[in-house]
């Protein structure tokens, strides 16, 4: 069962990001802070749902949520900073656009930089464990798997509908046959070495 606090302040935000480990796309972040008294059955890790059951969740946990945001990090600023950076930019930035400002923050994950001075502890799983958190793992995934559609239909040659980006052998293939695009991170191996 997953727990609606980690610590006794009422503005708790959780923050997670999907697509850490994708060769095009955004890294995307989300931030929520869930009221009092929350609880939602269907709610979980986004790894451990459908696709069907996010899309399910996003607009109830966007209704009941006191604050949600959502960060995109294009592909450029991930090889810029690197993808751990901007994973940690994405998170950050979905915070400040919180309002009301959190006064706890819950990270999923083991790495983090302060936002201003607000306190925050970093939890490994932290998806499978508190509820703000998987919220917020359900919000990113299921904002970049539409960012991901959109950007399909522009070059539907690799497929991204399907893959949202992940290195699957489709992907590496047709990244090998067409190269890469703006949407590709070049600071990755795009294709397997020979």
């Amino acid at each position: 069962m997953l727990k609606l606090r980690f610590t006794d302040f009422t503005l708790e935000c959780g923050t997670d990001e999907a697509g850490r480990g994708c060769l095009a796309g955004p890294v995307t972040a989300a931030a929520v802070i869930l009221p009092d008294g929350f609880s939602l059955d269907l709610l979980n890790d986004s790894k451990q749902l459908s696709e069907k059951t996010r899309e399910k969740l996003k607009p109830i946990l966007e209704e009941l949520a006191v604050s949600f945001s959502v960060t995109h990090i294009e592909p450029n600023k991930i090889d810029e900073i690197n993808i751990l950076n901007a994973s940690i930019l994405a998170m950050q930035e979905s915070i400040l656009k919180l309002n009301p400002t959190p006064n706890y923050i819950i990270v999923d994950g083991n790495r983090f930089k302060p936002v201003g001075s607000i306190p925050y502890s970093t939890i490994i799983k932290g998806d499978s464990k508190y509820m703000s958190i998987a919220a917020a793992s359900v919000l990113a995934k299921t904002y970049r798997d539409a960012y991901m559609d959109k950007i399909h239909e522009e070059y539907p040659m690799y497929n991204w509908k399907q893959n949202k980006g992940y290195p699957t052998k489709e992907h590496r293939a047709a990244i090998k046959k067409y190269g890469p695009t703006k949407y590709h991170r070049m600071s990755f191996k795009l294709l397997e070495e020979e």
